[in-house]
């Protein structure tokens, strides 16, 4: 058991109905290790459509599809400073998910150019360079733990040269990355958060006595409303930034890589018809959610028939969009015909949509066009079992797999 510094259980207030508290611990979540996401799919299919866990603080908590886009794209009521688990405060100011519409829309447009389709275009040949150097070395061993010798690199790496920083950096900034989204304990986030910060306070430091044709000068160079940002507004987006950067692909990467190992019919499906891998990759990013964003409710609302106070925290957790019958017909069956457009949250909805969508996308792409004319047939290397663990973030922790 890891150690808390909030209380286990937080006693419900008094506009909380009883019949809709439910113990529901998001770091425990039972049968995660061994299926995460067949652990949310049961408690979707077991619990309200809204409930209040006492765990993490307390909070409440949604599980459908359609509640969870309303809540996404209500910005009235619903705002992004409550998006972590247990909610813990930045310590610092971090645009544009610290502003909601219209203040949020300078923000986004500062580092929007960076993931435009050309520049992602242009990025491509960095993501296919890292994919085809990491998959030759791998491929004569017959096997790999493809978390570390894969996922923890192709898209940090990529990431990293895209924000011009040292790619060799990742090792020292992975763990904090890690607890900002997966720990319980408010100072492990809080700490994490201190971290990455003070290592883009460097890198801004720097920048400043020598500016490069990069996104962290631009953005420390760049006005809002004709004024030039705040450099702790500045320091703050590109902390935001390397921590989105340095988590959501690399999650994506385990899952797909795990169910392709096992369900070899769909990996042949890729190998014959390699037109098909855009299309089923949105099946694939529908099946397997990472990320489990909260909001902090703004002022008193109404909401699927329960009483909000403003401070309250409510949770979507958006890797069940996907895995909604109400959205997805048969949604734990991975059907690489389903039909366009293939519904899910993955990167979010509304203006807070995750800005590296399109380079998460491309990574994906790249990645099985050059793993599956190399390594054609995979598994489950024997006598391995893989770990999942749910969170803000859902994981796969090892993954150890094995080819001929």
């Amino acid at each position: 058991m890891q150690v808390r510094d909030i209380p286990a259980l937080t006693p419900p207030q008094t506009h909380v109905p009883p019949e809709l508290v439910h113990d529901v611990d998001i770091f425990d979540l039972p049968g995660a290790r061994e299926d995460v996401h067949a652990a949310w799919k049961r408690l979707q299919q077991e619990k309200p459509p809204i409930f209040w866990t006492p765990r993490n603080g307390g909070l409440w908590m949604i599980t459908r599809a359609k509640d969870i886009e309303a809540v996404q794209k209500d910005t009235d009521h619903f705002s992004m400073k409550g998006m972590l688990v247990p909610n813990n405060p930045r310590p610092f100011p971090a645009p544009p998910v610290d502003f909601e519409p219209p203040e949020h829309g300078p923000w986004r447009m500062l580092i929007s150019p960076a993931f435009s389709p050309k520049v992602i275009a242009e990025v491509e040949e960095k993501v296919r360079q890292v994919v085809v150097e990491l998959i030759d070395k791998m491929k004569p061993q017959g096997e790999c733990e493809f978390v570390s010798e894969f996922t923890k690199v192709l898209p940090i790496v990529v990431f990293l040269t895209m924000m011009q920083l040292p790619p060799e950096d990742r090792e020292q900034l992975m763990p904090h990355a890690d607890a900002i989204v997966r720990s319980p304990r408010p100072q492990s986030i809080h700490e994490a958060r201190l971290a990455l910060k003070a290592y883009i306070q460097k890198a801004v430091d720097d920048r400043k006595l020598r500016p490069r044709d990069d996104l962290i000068t631009k953005i420390i160079h760049g006005k809002i409303n004709g004024e030039p940002i705040p450099e702790s507004h500045a320091v703050g987006m590109c902390t935001l930034l390397l921590s989105g950067g340095l988590d959501t692909v690399k999650n994506l990467l385990g899952f797909i890589a795990l169910f392709l190992a096992r369900h070899p019919g769909h990996v042949k499906q890729l190998r014959e018809n390699p037109d098909l891998i855009p299309h089923a990759i949105e099946e694939l990013i529908r099946r397997h959610g990472v990320s489990n964003t909260a909001r902090l409710v703004t002022q008193d609302i109404e909401f699927l028939g329960v009483q909000l106070k403003s401070g309250d925290q409510i949770q979507g957790v958006t890797a069940l969009f996907g895995l909604d019958e109400d959205t997805v017909p048969d949604p734990m069956t991975v059907d690489f015909g389903r039909p366009a457009p293939i519904p899910h949250a993955a990167f979010g909805n509304g203006p807070h949509r995750c800005p590296g969508a399109i380079l998460a996308r491309r990574e994906l792409k790249v990645w099985l066009e050059e793993w599956l004319p190399r390594i054609p047939e995979f598994h489950v290397k024997p006598g391995t079992v893989p770990r999942h663990d749910a969170g803000m973030v859902n994981n796969v922790s090892e993954l150890w797999l094995s080819w001929q």
